[in-house]
């Protein structure tokens, strides 16, 4: 996992070419010009796509975990609250291998709050529980890059 400012994505370079790549987008222009059509960078390898949605309270969440992709989350309007765990420690309770999808229940390891300015890297292993509202409902839009490491 990596959570950080948007002004310190090129420190995280060198870790895998389709992250540099991404890492690389991080930059006003082009979040602003992501919708909600996935947008290619590389094919299915790299690829952005803008989601807009309220926020739920924590039981209605779950934990989503990959193990080919890892996500990059860039909020950019709202705040939502995060939970990360090891899938191993969940109870996996859907799988769509396909998709590079595998849901889970159960308790995080670490909370943290997405607001506009930072991003959240989590990568294969990262178990990650998004869409958490942190008071009330709000209505929240974020860039989430998939990138493929893993074949």
């Amino acid at each position: 996992m990596i959570y950080a400012k948007h002004k310190d994505a090129p420190a995280y370079r060198g870790i895998h070419p389709n992250l540099d790549l991404a890492l690389a987008h991080i930059t006003p222009e082009f979040l602003a010009s992501v919708g909600p059509e996935r947008v290619e960078l590389k094919g299915g390898d790299v690829y952005a796509t803008r989601f807009t949605y309220e926020t739920v309270p924590e039981d209605e969440s779950f934990f989503e975990a990959h193990r080919k992709y890892l996500d990059i989350h860039i909020m950019t309007a709202g705040s939502e609250g995060v939970e990360i765990a090891p899938p191993e420690a969940l109870t996996e309770f859907d799988r769509a291998e396909a998709n590079d999808f595998y849901a889970y229940r159960g308790q995080g390891d670490y909370k943290l709050t997405l607001t506009p300015g930072n991003f959240l890297v989590v990568f294969p292993g990262d178990a990650h529980r998004i869409k958490m509202r942190l008071n009330e409902p709000e209505t929240v839009s974020k860039v989430v890059f998939k990138i493929k490491i893993y074949e």
